[in-house]
């Protein structure tokens, strides 16, 4: 089906169940069909925003990643698929975006987020979501989205533990009021040495698709909160900042 057989009722029925939620509506629809968000990451964390923005019908859907897809990569990264080994990771998204949903605008990013490009490409976006796995990048993109404006979706993972936070909405807080100075690099665990449970982006990256859909149509997110997610130990800790 192509974008002119899709008619309008069709649009309807296939976003029916989100409009049917009273806070959400025709109008909150429309809002997520004009509205511009940009993925940096398309692996563990971005791979579930990638796939329920675009089931949502976000307007524009921008993805920045430099990578390839890997074999290790597939238990947790769920937009990519065997036949996707060894290509690059923005060009896995748009396939599978494409697939999922034709009305989604696609533009991807194959290249390295820095602070030579990053403003560029956040200036284009309405909300950025922050699905990198190191905190050089995570506290660039804080810095640019401050410096212009933009409501920031961020998450991190490791083993069975996540966060999710959203900062500088509506003069909220941001990253470095939690944490002023990213810690050394040498001094974090990462995935790659202590692992990840695979369902556990799943359920971070679906909490962080959840805010992203509620800024864009204007409901309430929580402010100046950090949320603690242990799927260990099956417990959910909110920690005010």
């Amino acid at each position: 089906m192509t974008e002119r057989e899709m008619s309008k009722g069709d649009r309807f029925s296939r976003y029916s169940r989100q409009i049917f939620i009273e806070e959400i509506g025709l109008d909150g629809q429309k809002k997520i069909m004009n509205s511009k968000v940009l993925v940096i990451g398309a692996g563990g964390l971005g791979s579930p925003v990638i796939q329920y923005l675009a089931a949502a019908g976000v307007g524009i859907l921008g993805v920045v990643d430099f990578d390839a897809v890997e074999l290790h990569n597939l238990n947790r990264q769920v937009i990519h698929n065997e036949r996707s080994v060894g290509i690059f990771k923005v060009e896995s998204a748009e396939q599978f975006v494409k697939n999922l949903n034709h009305q989604v605008n696609f533009t991807g990013y194959r290249l390295k987020i820095d602070d030579t490009n990053a403003e560029q490409i956040i200036s284009d976006y309405d909300i950025i979501v922050d699905g990198s796995d190191n905190f050089k990048t995570r506290y660039l993109i804080n810095d640019a989205c401050i410096k212009l404006g933009k409501p920031l979706v961020y998450g991190s993972i490791l083993g069975f533990s996540g966060q999710v936070a959203v900062f500088n909405v509506q003069g909220s807080q941001n990253l470095r009021d939690i944490f002023p100075e990213p810690p050394s690099e040498d001094e974090v665990p990462d995935c790659d040495s202590l692992g990840v449970l695979g369902a556990l982006p799943g359920i971070v990256g679906s909490m962080m698709a959840n805010l992203v859909l509620k800024i864009v149509t204007d409901l309430p997110v929580p402010v100046n909160k950090l949320t603690l997610i242990n799927t260990f130990n099956w417990t959910f800790q909110t920690v005010d900042f």
